[in-house]
């Protein structure tokens, strides 16, 4: 049986695990934190506790159309713990909701009847947005300049307006990104909007974990695929021809993947992508009594863009992504932002009393997808010929996303069974 080492244990190592343990790799997975799955996992609230409560550090959504992603749950069998959802909801201030979700019409018309009733959005706004989506599905595969200039720039082209671009265009593509719509490579806005809002009809339905991140890896999932080890809190300390230096020991193996975030490739010993980062902000307030009965919503116009309902009604996450603003913040000023925001959508809050509040800044939670930086990831070969590289940071054909990890981690097993002499092939096709 071949050997595999991997170093990382994030959503792109974990992927990789599966798909070469199900394969029949023998495959051994090194993470230096406590818990697997990266940035899409959970933590104890109160780690002195031994009960305490788990929280992810922020709320983790798919859509449909991240084939690959619901693939891995599959293989782990835990897909039956996302929750979907068919209508989006659009608040403004003061309260005021506007419900989208899919109509009888075939894609890409499915969306005409509840956009049309969208009252968040000015008749000028919705031909202006109509147009521009006409215009995604015409230049989607035409256009080559997409990777070097911006999303803003496409949608200025296209004489989008301010309410458009704003309540609509943005409020989309940031959560979905990570990044600020004049930082964005409008290739990934492209990608975004075609395949979860335009191809297929259900392709926007948003998945919500029904449990703690945490969960969906935990020792039972694995047990489906046995073959797979995990080693918590156990970083690695360098990789090269030699194999994995983990403290004094070395681990040697048929071959490795890296699956570490980029940034932590040169302390490692590898050459590492000139990319940046973006952060997201996580604001998680509990109440002692429901303030919402929505299951989650978008908040226009405000810091905040987007709140989930995580337990009745009491216990709300709320998420602020692409968070540069938010990072030198003080807890308390973002914990009070939170709320004086939440009272203009959701009139409950004023009367309720906030029981306790927690905030969490992942400062590195993605690369910044901008204009010109699609070259600039690496594909999962190396020049090392048993060296693969994995992650949402690498030439995966998706942004930054869980859904991205994954196909990184597909890939990164694909080139290594090639290099073994046994091609296989994992990555799910798109859906268009």
């Amino acid at each position: 049986m071949p050997s595999v080492l991997i170093a990382g244990g994030g959503l792109a190592g974990l992927a990789s695990a599966a798909a070469l343990g199900n394969a029949g790799y023998d495959v051994e997975i090194f993470e230096s934190r406590p818990f697997p799955g990266g940035r899409a996992t959970s933590f104890p609230l109160n780690p002195s506790e031994e009960d305490s409560e788990l929280i992810d550090n922020c709320q983790h959504i798919l859509l449909r159309c991240c084939v690959n992603l619901l693939d891995f749950y599959q293989r782990l069998g835990v897909a039956d713990r996302i929750r979907f959802h068919r209508e989006f909801y659009f608040i403004e201030p003061g309260g005021r909701i506007s419900t989208l979700g899919r109509g009888r019409l075939p894609a890409p018309l499915h969306f005409t009847g509840a956009f049309l009733r969208m009252r968040c959005l000015e008749p000028v706004d919705k031909l202006a947005i109509a147009r521009g989506l006409a215009a995604l599905r015409r230049e989607r595969g035409s256009r080559a300049d997409l990777n070097h200039i911006s999303m803003l720039d496409w949608l200025q082209e296209k004489r989008q307006t301010p309410r458009a671009i704003r309540r609509f265009w943005a409020q989309v593509l940031v959560s979905a990104i990570n990044e600020e719509l004049d930082r964005m490579a409008a290739s990934h806005g492209f990608q975004v909007f075609w395949l979860g809002f335009l191809a297929q009809a259900d392709g926007y339905e948003m998945g919500v974990p029904a449990v703690p991140l945490s969960d969906l890896y935990d020792a039972r999932a694995w047990q489906r695929i046995g073959n797979v080890r995990l080693h918590l809190r156990t970083p690695v300390d360098r990789i090269d021809a030699g194999g994995f230096t983990v403290g004094d020991k070395q681990h040697r193996a048929e071959y490795y993947i890296a699956a570490l975030p980029f940034e932590r490739l040169e302390g490692v010993g590898l050459e590492a992508p000139a990319l940046e980062h973006s952060p997201i902000t996580g604001i998680h307030l509990w109440f002692d009594r429901a303030v919402t009965d929505l299951p989650h919503a978008t908040l226009l116009d405000r810091t905040i863009q987007w709140m989930f309902n995580k337990a009745e009604g009491r216990y709300l996450q709320l998420v602020v992504s692409a968070s540069r603003s938010l990072v030198r913040m003080p807890r308390a000023e973002i914990i009070e932002m939170a709320l004086r925001e939440l009272r203009e959508f959701f009139p409950g809050v004023a009367q309720a009393k906030l029981e306790k509040a927690h905030v969490v800044k992942e400062l590195r939670a993605t690369f910044s997808a901008a204009p010109g930086t699609e070259n600039m990831r690496p594909p999962a070969q190396t020049a090392v010929p048993n060296l693969f590289l994995a992650g949402d940071w690498t030439r995966s054909g998706w942004p930054a996303t869980m859904e991205g990890a994954v196909r990184s981690g597909y890939l990164a097993a694909e080139a290594l069974t090639a290099a073994a002499g046994k091609p296989q092939r994992f990555l799910v096709p798109d859906i268009a």
